[in-house]
């Protein structure tokens, strides 16, 4: 029996207390956040003057890169972060929605400029018509408040991150760089396409709901397989693939971090917020970064490199701080413009509707009983371990009918169906609330009648959005937020495809599966769509345009692409006409893959830490 007393406590403590975590302002609330703090990082060292590599980011990518760096004890390698430890509510895989809401992310809003009408808007059922935009700011980036699916994408995605000018991103090229990283422990999967001796498990989490089976008999009655999605397999179903580790989340800091937080040449800090990257304007070359630990200012310089991995919205804010970016743009706060590049256009993200509930007679998931803490404390088993309680998905095509087909591998999905145990009306109610904000008016009107239902919810998510948007500056103040245009649906192509995958999702749950355990969707009817046939393409859309938000995947802000084509980045991941300076993060994806953005952030740190050791003459 694998015990777990150490956390013991902590665990029976959040499950107590969780409505009181959840009022952060309160003083109580501080004292038990600080309590539950874990995988602690000690700040024992004074800050040099000068450092190897600079790292600005402990996430997803910026965890690996120092990984990587550090394996060459002769390298100094400072890794800034400007959160700090995650909590004992991110450790748990079945609190995901939780994460959400503590100090561990930015919460952003979507900027309030946007069309606010039926037609052109979006989010217009979120509270203030905004939608809400959340980051992690933790050790371990948004890795610890994800829902950690671990899925990569399609050959064909990566294929055409080459193909625009990129060499050495096929996908074939990239695939060592995904197996790098894995250690896979999923029974099914198709070795060829995984790897055993890395930092990252990826497993199935322990616990097999009832609605499980169900949702996976309907997809075969359809038609689709049973696939490993991290193989050369496009369309179907599977149980989710995730970042596990013994029934706890495998987050950036805990697999890439912890293991070598005794390296004498990792210097970590956290809390420490970087206002500027320090540019040599002679020589165009980034010599170090301005920083801000607790109110007191740091300089301090890389000899080597200084490497920006803070993410796809705030990795463009630093840029255009430190003098790169659009000239326009620039000038209008009266910062100098050392390199005029497209920094912060190509804002994309996958867009998930999640007011699609469905119930049913018999319980789905209890995570508050007392034999599923007791289950997850002494084993690291049971409904805790379901990572943000989404137990399966699935990736399909809304252009083709014909799922029976033997092979699908040269076709393109472009939609997720996600199954979660759980939604508004189910299982994490008021976290989903609070992550979602919905309107007091769109959520009385669909869901108060049935909150403490039996239900799960189903997740139909866009795979490739043609809508661009675009992050600006909102101020000179480092500490200021970015302005966040996400601009979804502006593309009529992209709404019309969800469209589509709702119809594929209400085909899936009309199935003889569904219909014999008397499976009910909970009606969508609400003011904003009267004016549509209830059902109909029109309502569809025009739910979408009031419900649909983000998945937490943006990218493409500094995009790895030719100059000439509108670039940030070369593909090796330099930024153009600024030597000494890379970007190391999803902000570099040109093209959004089919697939949950976390493992992509591992991939590119693994390879652009060969790229670096490569320019530096370490092999």
């Amino acid at each position: 029996m694998k015990k777990y007393f150490g956390n013991t406590i902590v665990i029976l403590l959040m499950t107590i207390f969780v409505p009181v975590l959840m009022k952060k302002s309160d003083s109580l609330s501080s004292v038990l956040w600080n309590l539950l703090k874990i995988d602690h990082f000690e700040e024992t060292r004074q800050i040099l003057l000068e450092y190897d590599f600079i790292i600005i980011g402990a996430g997803s990518a910026g965890s690996v890169v120092a990984n990587r760096l550090t394996e060459n004890p002769e390298w100094k390698v400072l890794l800034l972060e400007s959160g700090e430890e995650k909590t004992i509510v991110s450790d748990i895989p079945a609190t995901a929605a939780a994460t959400l809401m503590t100090n561990s992310v930015y919460n952003y809003l979507d900027s309030p400029s946007k069309e606010i009408n039926e037609s052109n808007g979006y989010c217009l059922s979120y509270k203030n018509k905004r939608c809400p935009l959340a980051v992690g700011n933790a050790i371990g980036g948004s890795s610890t408040v994800n829902f950690m699916i671990y899925a990569r994408g399609t050959p064909d995605d990566f294929n055409d991150w080459a193909a625009l000018g990129n060499p050495g991103w096929t996908y074939d090229e990239i695939l060592p760089y995904f197996k790098k990283s894995e250690n896979c422990k999923i029974p099914d999967a198709d070795s060829r396409f995984h790897g055993y001796n890395g930092y990252l498990d990826v497993s199935y989490a322990s616990y097999e709901s009832p609605i499980k089976e169900i949702f996976i008999n309907a997809t075969k009655e359809l038609g689709y397989k049973f696939i490993d999605y991290n193989s050369k397999e496009n369309i179907g179903f599977s149980t989710s693939q995730s970042t596990l580790h013994n029934g706890h989340r495998m987050d950036a800091g805990k697999a890439f971090l912890k293991p070598i937080k005794n390296r004498k040449n990792l210097y970590l800090y956290k809390s420490s917020i970087v206002m500027k990257i320090i540019i040599d304007e002679s020589t165009k070359t980034a010599i170090g970064v301005n920083f801000d630990q607790n109110g007191k200012s740091y300089f301090v310089k890389a000899s080597k490199e200084v490497i920006l991995s803070a993410g796809a919205l705030n990795s463009p804010r630093l840029l255009m701080l430190s003098g790169i970016g659009p000239k326009d743009h620039l000038n209008s706060f009266n910062i100098n413009t050392i390199v005029d590049l497209p920094v912060g256009f190509n804002l994309h993200d996958h867009v998930v509707t999640t007011v699609f509930n469905f119930m049913l007679e018999k319980p789905v998931i209890d995570i508050i009983q007392i034999s599923s803490i007791l289950n997850y404390i002494f084993e690291g088993t049971g409904p805790m371990t379901v990572p943000g309680l989404t137990e399966c998905l699935g990736f399909i095509s809304t252009e083709n009918d014909n799922n029976t087909k033997e092979s699908n591998i040269h076709e393109r999905r472009d939609a997720e169906l996600l199954l979660a145990l759980g939604g508004f009306v189910g299982a994490g109610s008021e976290f989903f609330r609070n992550i979602i904000p919905l309107s007091d008016e769109f959520y009385n009107n669909v869901f108060a009648d049935y909150v403490g239902s039996n239900s799960f919810s189903i997740f139909p998510t866009l795979m490739y959005p043609k809508s661009r948007g675009r992050v600006t500056l909102k101020s000179t103040d480092p500490f200021d937020d970015p302005i966040i245009d996400v601009n979804y649906f502006d593309h009529e192509d992209d709404a019309k495809t969800l469209v589509k995958a709702i119809k594929k999702m209400i085909e899936l749950t009309s199935s003889k599966s569904f219909e014999r355990f008397n499976i009910t969707m909970v009606p969508l009817k609400f003011p904003g769509c009267n004016h549509t046939e209830y059902l109909t393409d029109s309502f569809w859309e025009c739910l979408i345009r009031h419900t649909a938000g983000t998945i937490w995947h943006y990218v493409g802000t500094c995009k790895m692409s030719p100059r000439d084509k509108s670039g940030v980045v070369d593909h090796r991941l330099n930024v153009y006409g600024i030597k000494s300076l890379r970007v190391v993060d999803n902000s570099i994806i040109p093209l959004i893959v089919s697939g949950h953005l976390v493992a992509s952030a591992y991939m590119i740190a693994e390879k652009a830490s060969d790229m670096i050791k490569e320019d530096w003459k370490i092999t």
